[in-house]
């Protein structure tokens, strides 16, 4: 069955030849760009909603906040090495504008060797921190060894997983975002399957559902790989030419490790919210992850939007075309912030049905409405700092937006951690420095943005 569906993509791939981000209209090429990437993004998530939703409903609440308190974890663990792979799609991008062939291929080869030593570093230190970590982040005792078994499983795929993140940014650089959602499609529908079989016929709880995510980004992993196997050209991989080459590799960690740091920072917070969140108990907890789940969707929807932002900029920025940048700005933030903050709505609205689907109990369910009513339904706002940013990065301005995003998101809400809430614990007062830390880092990063597109102008 495998086999099947991998040659009928492979069928796919070959038909798919990207897409002129010079020239045409924006409108079209951005949302033919951007909403398969949403949706790849998405149904990766959707991965870990099946996680939370099939051990929450057949192993219970302790279960489910074991699963849910690794969320930041992994956040953290793999965000220096995705924001790698946005150096990756920046320089390989601005290639493919210029039609420098030979180097778009000695880039293509030092960045998928790359994700191999990232997805093995993260494999180790996952094994070697994990209790640790979920010990500093207050981890209530009751769930504690579960969560441990869970982060050690999951992190024995993050080698797939880079894989996968690297070579679809490497896809992305020439307009095929649909590749990387066909083979996320296949391996999300054998998560679920996966999931089902080990939780609820073997009864194996929570290591089931790691085991199920591990073989579910080999999956992934596998077909990008065979994607790019198949390409023609100067983005045909060959294992046998993987190595890192000092120029390209210096050109992606110029732009990728502010964009990692960021990232990080960005997890680091999160994970002193979790922190504080843990102290509210495995409800806390566990309706935490829950709302999560919603939110993490519509993200994706801005973050989509950003990197079409970062890829159609980085070919336009590339050849002098800076009326088209301001362009490419406009529609990613309108189209970014007006879905994502759409479909944010409907999903507030429709908590009453949606909330059920992942617990029955009373106490995580109060938590998780809460998180939707005060974060969710703001989530729109994150279109502004993601297609900003990635505008920025683009034009060469790595270190700026990766800068302002740590002190807007990052410091705004550990500062808030310190005061608001230390003085008033309640969880309404918590959830509020999502939002707030929103609009601070929107506001920064616009001003920030106005300033060098001018430069750019004269």
């Amino acid at each position: 069955m495998l086999v099947y569906a991998g040659n009928k993509m492979m069928k796919i791939q070959r038909k798919n030849s990207g897409m002129d981000m010079l020239r045409g209209s924006l409108l079209g090429n951005i949302i033919r760009f951007a909403l398969p990437l949403a949706g790849s993004s998405m149904l990766q998530q959707l991965f870990n909603a099946a996680d939370t939703a099939i051990v929450g409903r057949f192993d219970g609440r302790q279960a489910l906040a074991a699963v849910g308190s690794n969320t930041m974890v992994i956040s953290l663990f793999v965000n220096m090495f995705v924001g790698l792979s946005i150096g990756a799609n920046v320089v390989i991008a601005k290639y493919v504008g210029q039609r420098q062939e030979e180097k778009i291929k000695k880039s293509v080869h030092t960045v998928m060797f790359l994700a191999v030593l990232s997805g093995l570093f993260l494999l180790v230190f996952g094994q070697m921190t994990a209790e640790k970590i979920l010990t500093l982040m207050q981890t209530p005792e009751d769930v504690m060894a579960q969560a441990v078994l869970y982060l050690k499983i999951y992190c024995l795929g993050m080698p797939f997983m880079m894989v996968y993140n690297f070579g679809a940014a490497v896809l992305r650089c020439k307009g095929d975002t649909r590749c990387p959602l066909y083979a996320l499609i296949l391996s999300g529908i054998l998560n679920v399957g996966l999931n089902l079989l080990f939780v609820v016929a073997f009864k194996m709880g929570v290591a089931g559902v790691g085991i199920a995510t591990v073989i579910a980004n080999g999956v992934s992993g596998s077909f990008v790989c065979c994607f790019l196997m198949q390409e023609k050209g100067s983005m045909h991989l060959s294992v046998k030419a993987m190595q890192l080459d000092k120029k390209y590799l210096k050109e992606v960690l110029q732009v990728g490790i502010p964009a990692g740091i960021q990232g990080m920072c960005f997890s680091v917070a999160n994970v002193c919210i979790q922190s504080a969140v843990n102290c509210f108990g495995a409800e806390g907890s566990a309706g935490f992850s829950i709302a999560l789940t919603f939110e993490s969707l519509t993200y994706y929807i801005s973050n989509a939007f950003g990197q079409a932002a970062v890829t159609f900029t980085s070919q336009n920025y590339s050849v002098g075309n800076i009326k088209r940048c301001r362009q490419i700005f406009n529609w990613c933030l309108l189209l970014g912030g007006v879905l994502c903050e759409s479909i944010s709505l409907l999903f507030v609205a429709g908590h009453r049905w949606l909330i059920p689907f992942f617990t029955s109990d009373a106490g995580a369910a109060a938590y998780a409405l809460i998180r939707m009513q005060r974060v969710v339904a703001f989530n729109g706002m994150t279109a502004g700092y993601e297609v900003g940013s990635g505008l920025l990065r683009a034009m060469g301005h790595s270190l700026q937006p990766a800068l302002l995003v740590v002190v807007g998101c990052c410091g705004f809400r550990i500062l808030w951690i310190l005061t608001a809430f230390r003085r008033i614990g309640t969880f309404e007062i918590l959830m509020n420095a999502y939002p707030l830390s929103w609009l601070v880092t929107d506001i920064l990063i616009f001003v920030t943005y106005k300033y060098y597109i001018t430069i750019s102008t004269h």
